[in-house]
């Protein structure tokens, strides 16, 4: 902290600049405080990061997600913090102030009495490599976080970065580096297919996605909540599975007032997430907010053509990108409505007809709730429990969250080891009004039609609502003209109450399924 103050003082910086400076430190001390939290789940993952820093050769590891999924705490935990040098890249700034960042991250390590001054990046890892041969046999771990700040224009990092590795890392066998950052876009394109002097150099990477509803449940169980598993897919439906927002919540709290407190309060902590989490992540985020708020007003989805119009963005290939980018960081997914004849998904993405739609969690949220709460109720959500409002919104989000489990869902099918499709289907009159939100279309000639209900109690079945299952299945049989038999699955909260109607359904899947 002494060091930033004074670098800053010497610099003569703006009170902008020693504020990022300043954040920075604060953000730093956060991290050290958050060592102290137990890691949940990521078996896997943690399983993948042992193996390649205990590999007997150099690795340079890419590990990328979206933001706030819990990157840092993952790998620090693996190396249990027994770094050979770490940073963190600085947002927002440019290259000279990366560099002094640079430098004091390595000062740190090497106990120098002065603060090295570079003009270049080449300098920087030169500096950074000389230090490193200094240290005593054994793997050595370098750890970059928000790899992706660093690259300023016109800055020569990624070149630095290529001669780093190419020239020297690669020619031991004791360098174990890692690189990460959220935006997931630039780390794909950038280091994954990267075309230049990183061409097939990455010897590793590593996605980490938000927590599964098993995942959180195990959060909440090592935290000592007192959820209901009810409970905690709602809590799912808000937040996503990510890890830094369960984080926040306190456990002497319902999860109504927790709610609250994260987003509707006067000093709510989460209440300018949106637009710190777009900017954060696409450098140009106009265009990707552009696109998720099109989005949020049609839950289906949207074609391509449609999503320009609504939108008001410029067909071409800059738009492409947006929308890779946002499928990259799994804000969108891209699917293709059900035909009759059974494609394999990449053909699919050829068609006109491919949909793109919202299936973040937290936008679908933010644009429901959070954007809008006009009367500013810092009590909002504990008001609106059994609202018409928030009945609506847990039924399209709960379709969301089966969506987001259906592997879940094909293990409880008895159908892991199938090929299937997951895709939608609308009818062709808009008259009928008949819509199907989850098709499973299975290569083995079958097709799970699912309807999807998030009730406080098990689910019943009256004559009107079988009437309507028959109806929907006769037009979807007649308009499709598809041979493949035809299952009606009911995924529900509590299960399916017996009676008369019930019979109509042949598959049924709890909520409990999809926490396995």
């Amino acid at each position: 902290c002494a060091n930033i103050l004074f670098l800053c003082r010497l610099r003569r910086l703006s009170k902008e600049k020693l504020r990022k400076w300043m954040f920075f430190y604060i953000f730093a001390q956060k991290i050290t405080q958050n060592m102290e939290q137990k890691l949940v789940g990521r078996d896997t993952e943690l399983k993948m990061l042992n193996e390649y820093i205990n590999s007997d050769k150099s690795e340079f590891i890419a590990v990328y997600g979206r933001r706030r999924v819990g990157k840092t705490f993952l790998i620090r935990k693996a190396v249990k913090d027994e770094f050979a040098f770490f940073m963190t890249g600085m947002n927002g700034v440019a290259k000279s102030e990366q560099l002094v960042n640079f430098s004091i991250a390595l000062q740190k390590y090497t106990h120098s009495a002065t603060l090295q001054a570079f003009k270049s990046w080449i300098l920087a890892f030169h500096a950074l490599s000389q230090y490193i041969e200094t240290l005593p046999k054994g793997k050595k771990v370098i750890f970059i976080d928000e790899l992706p700040w660093m690259d300023t224009a016109k800055s020569g990092f990624i070149p630095a970065l290529e001669n780093f590795w190419n020239s020297w890392a690669v020619l031991r066998s004791d360098i174990k580096l890692i690189v990460c950052g959220s935006a997931t876009s630039w780390m794909i394109n950038n280091l994954i297919r990267n075309r230049g002097g990183l061409h097939n150099r990455l010897t590793h990477h590593l996605i980490v996605k938000p927590f599964s509803l098993h995942e959180c449940e195990e959060y909440f169980k090592t935290y000592h909540f007192g959820y209901s598993r009810k409970q905690i897919a709602e809590c799912y439906m808000v937040m996503g599975g990510i890890p830094y927002y369960l984080s926040m919540m306190d456990k002497s709290k319902s999860l109504a007032q927790n709610i609250d407190q994260l987003f509707f309060a006067d000093n709510a902590e989460l209440k300018d997430e949106f637009s710190d989490l777009y900017r954060a992540l696409f450098k140009k985020s106009a265009d990707h907010i552009a696109v998720v708020t099109t989005l949020a007003t049609k839950g289906v989805g949207m074609t391509r053509q449609e999503l320009v119009k609504a939108s008001g963005c410029t067909d071409n290939g800059a738009f492409s990108t947006v929308l890779e980018e946002l499928e990259q960081c799994g804000f969108i997914r891209l699917y293709e409505p059900f035909s009759t004849s059974y494609k394999i998904a990449s053909d699919a993405r050829q068609k006109r007809n491919t949909l793109y739609q919202l299936v973040d969690f937290y936008t679908l949220f933010y644009f429901r709730f959070i954007k809008y709460n006009k009367y500013q109720d810092t009590s909002f959500w504990t008001s609106s429990q059994n609202s018409q409002m928030h009945h609506i919104w847990a039924g399209l989000s709960f379709e969301m969250l089966c969506l987001n489990h259906i592997d879940k869902i094909k293990h409880a099918l008895g159908i892991s080891g199938v090929q299937t499709l997951v895709c939608s289907w609308r009818s062709n009159s808009t008259e009928k009004g008949v819509q199907i939100d989850l098709l499973i279309d299975r290569k083995d000639e079958t097709i799970n039609i699912c309807e999807m209900k998030f009730y406080n109690s098990p689910f019943e079945i009256s004559k009107e609502y079988e009437k309507k299952l028959q109806e929907k299945l006769h037009i979807f049989a007649e308009e499709t003209k598809t041979s493949k038999s035809l299952l009606l699955t009911l995924i529900t909260s509590f299960g399916l109450k017996q009676n008369k109607h019930s019979n109509i359904i042949q598959k049924q899947i709890t909520m409990d399924d999809l926490f396995y």
